[in-house]
């Protein structure tokens, strides 16, 4: 009767994996201190403290998680997050048609070439350039869009100039 280390028992949803997700959510939600802190006019010597408690209390936190929820249930936690994010990804067997790729190319370049230029551009025109939140949330949108109109294939040609050994065969 044994199992392979990979898998384990499915894993009711009992009051231990109720109480991990509890613990779960305290975690990410304890982050939003730190904003309304700033709002708040709390000085940036507070924050930064409160920062680095938080840093350190979510690692004990999630070990706290693991230890309630056991491997089972964190095993469940993790298999339903990742099986979510793995449905939403791009298919690395779809081929991308051409207009496909030139909007993904154009979706991919623009926010990093304004990125690249925007100290330049404030430096040169002050005041040319308006310095709202929502373009440039616009733009890191627009990147991460990019990897999703792109196809999976474009991620693996991004990930190959990385790596060194990393070599370019073309294609019938």
């Amino acid at each position: 009767m044994s199992s392979a280390p990979d898998t384990a028992a499915p894993h009711s949803a009992g009051w231990r994996f109720k109480l991990g997700i509890a613990i779960i959510c305290v975690m990410a939600g304890s982050w939003l201190l730190v904003p309304i802190l700033a709002v708040a006019d709390v000085p940036g010597s507070r924050i930064a403290a409160l920062t680095g408690v938080l840093f350190i209390s979510n690692k004990v936190l999630l070990i706290l998680v693991i230890a309630i929820m056991g491997k089972s249930g964190f095993q469940q936690l993790k298999r339903s997050l990742f099986g979510y994010v793995t449905s939403i990804t791009p298919s690395m067997d779809a081929e991308v048609g051409p207009w496909r790729h030139r909007i993904g190319i154009v979706m991919f370049c623009v926010p990093l070439i304004s990125a690249f230029l925007e100290p330049y551009v404030d430096s040169i025109w002050p005041g040319l350039r308006p310095n709202l939140w929502q373009l440039q949330a616009l733009g890191d949108a627009m990147l991460v869009a990019s990897f999703f109109v792109l196809g999976g294939n474009f991620w693996e040609k991004l990930r190959s100039l990385f790596i060194r050994t990393a070599r370019v065969t073309t294609g019938p």
